[in-house]
């Protein structure tokens, strides 16, 4: 039974009433950011329950000791987390003598949280009955500001409801914080300057090993009933890593206390000196005042909707997932700056490290070369170029030579840093969706000069790996790939799985197209790199010799590529025939049942298929995934969207759109049980996959866009915008038409189930 507490709405997430064993899991769900930081929905006042705090800054990050019971060479040193922040939320509040806590409240009713995805903006509310008696109301505004990033805003009002009360705010910054994934139990911040000057104070801390530096900040302004009280604080108190101040207003019964406390951090990623960056801002947010910066903030929110939203008409709780991935999305990265990526958790918790997957370039780069400028997806593939010499260092510290380049599965700053031997060293089909982006980039913006520029090179590291991890089979007289694990992490130490098989074959046959097409079109361009990476013909010659007899192992009886050597010979018990009391399996049976099973995680042979859908005919797509998909538990994030785009491909619209909510609704539903640890937010560019490839049928093709477009019997009708090299199109499906509109300056020709249709600027097509 999957969880269902969230209300719903177009437009907000929503939960009702209070419930100590909901905490956890909404802080997760009603986490902000604004892509240079972000938190969990924690309290800010002090909260005696179970709670998971979190607050984190992109690109901050300490190396973890890995913690095995073995070492292998070759295995990371460490394990990147991105790290629990020093606090800034936290405001202590003592009224009528007694320390208010929603734990030891005698009633809390009319509890209701509301991130209002619209606007960016948290808000919860509640009426609380204190040990003492005391009925207090409290609204809670908080935001991250998109345009000010390196701030938040936090508005917090108090009415004592059935007696005067004596309030005393205490907001504090502390940077004696904790990682909940820590190995060690170590503190991560080394703590070296606490300063307070008024209504304003300082935490200055330091990461151990990486020496990234922040300044913590806050300012804090008290109102009643609006007006401004001028207050300062009458008591300090100050340790080496925690500064708290402390306010006392006198409130009678039905009047408004107001605290306004602006806070965030400035890190010596953007600053040379931190604390007098901190100290500007404020004085910048002061100037520009409370209200001004919540009606930018609504305003920097309109303008990314106006671009990225989706519309379903007819179907709240689907309108509702796709928004709420949305959202997250752009919560998590705005692409302003190419030294950052998008962590498989974002900003809502520490799971994976926060650090960057291949998710990146296999889900989430479609969708921000959809929904923003193209510059946003160069700087994601830019991230990867300019860690090319880690992933060549990577590769030879399991031995590869010659500038052979082996991206990690898991990193922060291009070094491997995940800690489990059979991810680290065989899950190396990480490496074609690096490449697969490069030539996915292209194909959808038409820029090729990232190609010459830095992509080249890349791509020519990755050619060198595969090249060298392949082994020549005297019995098979064909190259093999062995001891890898695939997509499907249900499987370990397998040989020739057919995914990772196919990806080196394309990767080194793209890597010779470009070369080829690099000297004769970017003669400078090649000779520069030709020298840097000393690649002759004999070179390629290997390359090719490889790619053109690299083995698939394929079953002539099923007619189907086999995921791995030796898949037929498992007990091929599909998963309607498993007892649902054995679900999910990865937290029900041991890794070796798991091992032995045919049960697949997530799309492998398929992703295949979804990669190369061209490759392929419709009929061999169909019998791949009417094999694979009776077999798939579909327990990672990942799984759903593809199966749902290949379904609506293949016209089973009610079994796309049954994967369509699974994927849009995976972490509001809960349908993994984990929630509390944090969103899937790579996956969510996957939800809108689903609609824009899936329902919508959107393709590339020769420069041009067709679409296929589909519609869930459920739904009356959807919509989505995309950006295609600078002209904004808008396609709105109904039940029994769709539209085309265009912004723009010039007329897009595309096709529409295979009919050319010429859209004009600013008129309205009808299909």
């Amino acid at each position: 039974m999957n969880q269902d507490y969230i209300k719903p709405d177009n437009w907000s997430i929503i939960e009702e009433g209070f419930d100590a064993e909901r905490v956890k899991s909404s802080e997760s769900l009603f986490s902000i950011g604004n892509g240079a930081m972000g938190q969990r929905a924690n309290f800010e006042e002090h909260y005696s329950g179970d709670t998971f705090q979190g607050s984190y800054i992109a690109g901050i990050y300490y190396p973890d000791k890995t913690k095995v019971g073995w070492w292998k060479n070759g295995y990371p040193e460490y394990f990147a987390k991105v790290l629990n922040a020093p606090n800034w939320i936290g405001i202590d509040i003592e009224i009528n003598g007694e320390n208010f806590d929603l734990a030891t409240c005698t009633e809390v009713k009319n509890f209701r949280r509301d991130l209002n995805m619209k606007e960016g903006i948290y808000n919860r509310s509640f009426e609380a009955t204190l040990k003492n008696g005391l009925q207090i109301a409290v609204t809670v505004r908080r935001f991250l500001s998109l345009n000010l990033d390196e701030l938040g805003v936090i508005n917090y009002e108090i009415t004592p409801l059935n007696q005067d009360a004596k309030i005393i705010y205490k907001p504090y910054i502390d940077a004696g914080v904790h990682n909940e994934d820590a190995n060690w139990e170590e503190k991560f911040w080394e703590p070296l300057e606490v300063t307070q000057s008024v209504n304003e104070a300082f935490v200055t801390a330091r990461t151990f090993k990486t020496h990234f530096t922040a300044t913590t900040f806050m300012q804090n302004t008290l109102l009643l009933n609006g007006a401004n009280l001028n207050a300062t604080p009458f008591n300090v108190e100050k340790n080496n890593e925690k500064v708290q101040l402390s306010y006392e207003v006198t409130v009678a019964k039905g009047a408004v206390s107001t605290i306004q406390k602006l806070g965030g951090y400035t890190v010596s990623l953007n600053h040379d000196n931190t604390q007098a960056a901190a100290q500007t801002l404020i004085q910048k947010a002061l100037t520009i005042g409370y209200n001004q910066l919540l009606a930018d903030q609504i305003e920097a929110w309109a303008k990314i909707w106006e671009m990225s939203d989706i519309t379903i008409d007819g179907d709240v709780k689907a309108q509702q997932g796709i928004r709420f991935n949305i959202f997250q999305l752009n919560q998590t990265y705005l692409g302003k700056d190419s030294r950052l990526n998008i962590g498989p958790k974002g900003f809502t918790g520490e799971k994976y490290g926060g650090s960057t997957y291949w998710d990146t370039e296999a889900y989430c780069i479609p969708f921000y070369m959809a929904t923003k400028d193209q510059q946003v997806a160069r700087n994601l593939l830019t991230y990867r170029y300019n860690q090319l010499d880690k992933a060549i260092e990577n590769a030879a510290k399991l031995g590869f030579k010659n500038g052979a380049a082996l991206y990690p599965m898991v990193t922060m700053n291009g070094e491997e840093c995940h800690n489990e031997w059979e991810i680290t060293f065989e899950e190396i089909h990480r490496n074609g969706a690096i490449a697969f982006a490069i030539f996915n980039y292209y194909r959808y913006t038409g820029d090729y000069s990232y190609i010459p520029e830095k992509g080249l090179e890349v791509l020519i590291g990755i050619a060198r790996f595969w090249q060298q991890r392949a082994t020549y089979s005297t019995y098979r007289n064909q190259y093999v790939i062995l001891g890898v694990t695939g997509p499907n992490e249900y499987e370990n130490n397998v040989n020739n799985n057919f995914y990772t098989n196919y990806l080196a074959k394309w990767c080194i046959d793209y890597a010779m197209a470009q070369i080829e097409k690099v000297e004769k079109e970017y003669p400078a361009d090649y000779s520069r790199i030709m020298s840097k990476v000393n690649l002759d013909n004999a070179e390629i010659a290997h390359w090719k010799a490889v790619a053109d007899n690299m083995y698939f192992p394929y079953s002539e009886q099923l007619g189907v590529y086999l995921q791995q050597d030796g898949f037929l010979d498992k007990e091929l018990i599909k998963v309607h025939d498993l007892d649902r009391s054995q679900r999910p399996i990865n937290q029900k049976w041991s890794w070796d049942r798991i091992l032995r099973s045919p049960y697949i995680k997530q799309a492998d042979t398929l992703q295949g298929f979804y990669f190369f859908e061209d490759h392929f005919s419709k009929e061999q797509l169909e019998k791949h995934f009417d094999f694979y998909e009776p077999f798939t538990v579909h327990e990672s994030s990942l799984s759903p969207c593809v199966h749902s785009i290949q379904a609506a491909t293949l016209g089973r619209m009610e079994q796309a759109y049954t994967f369509y909510l699974r994927t849009s609704r995976l972490d509001l539903d809960d349908y993994n049980k984990e929630v509390e640890e944090g969103c899937h937010i790579t996956s969510m560019a996957g939800t809108w996959m689903s609609i824009v490839e899936g329902f919508g049928g959107m393709r590339v093709k020769n420069d041009t866009l067709h679409f296929e477009p589909r519609i869930p019997k459920e739904w009356e009708a959807y919509s989505f915008k995309i950006n295609f090299r600078n002209q904004i199109l808008k396609i709105a499906v109904h039940q029994n038409e769709t539209t085309f509109s265009l912004e723009g300056d010039k007329e897009i020709t595309v096709f529409v189930n295979g009919k050319e249709l010429i859209v004009a600027p600013n008129s309205l097509i009808t299909v």
